[in-house]
């Protein structure tokens, strides 16, 4: 039976390295298919030339990153999990206040109704995560039943302008996800 990943991503350092969780992921037997927020979607064709088509072949499924017209079909399988990696602070925020103004935050923000495991793994710098409203933010996804990877076992946040692409914990994010 194929399980089918989404892997929501925002616009953040270790966008640059999808292939890595997706390979991952696929070798713990997940289907993955990869959605973008906006700015990522940007990255990805401003910044990283074939970047889309590289991850399109990679997952065999057309990377997303807006809403589809209500006529249109939808063009992935149902998820069976969500991993929401890169998390950044600012989708962080939106999430955890139920704005939906994107197809990743709309995605996610249904995904805890409808009772899809989701996984957070984020990624942003200490000065960020000093915020007040931030752990107040991540205790109501977990609250939620998001499983918000920060802290011992997850995402560390490092000193502004300081982090460790080769260090951010993918794979403790596949672990997490339902067996």
């Amino acid at each position: 039976m194929t399980r089918t990943l989404y892997l929501i991503s925002c616009a953040a350092p270790p966008v640059e390295r999808l292939p890595v969780a997706i390979c991952a992921a696929q070798k713990a037997g997940w289907d993955v298919c990869v959605i973008l927020t906006p700015a990522a979607y940007r990255w990805a064709t401003e910044d990283f030339e074939g970047e889309i088509e590289a991850l399109e072949k990679l997952t065999g499924h057309p990377v997303r990153w807006q809403y589809k017209l209500p006529s249109q079909p939808d063009l992935l399988p149902p998820p069976d999990a969500i991993l929401v990696a890169p998390l950044t602070n600012n989708t962080l925020a939106k999430w955890a206040t139920a704005i939906s103004d994107t197809l990743a935050l709309g995605l996610i923000t249904e995904g805890i109704g409808l009772g899809i495991p989701i996984v957070a793994l984020p990624h942003f710098n200490r000065a960020q995560a000093a915020h007040p409203v931030v752990a107040r933010h991540v205790a109501v996804l977990r609250e939620a039943g998001v499983t918000v990877l920060l802290g011992d076992g997850g995402f560390v946040p490092h000193e502004p302008k300081h982090g460790n692409l080769d260090a951010y914990p993918w794979q403790a994010a596949i672990d997490a996800l339902p067996g």
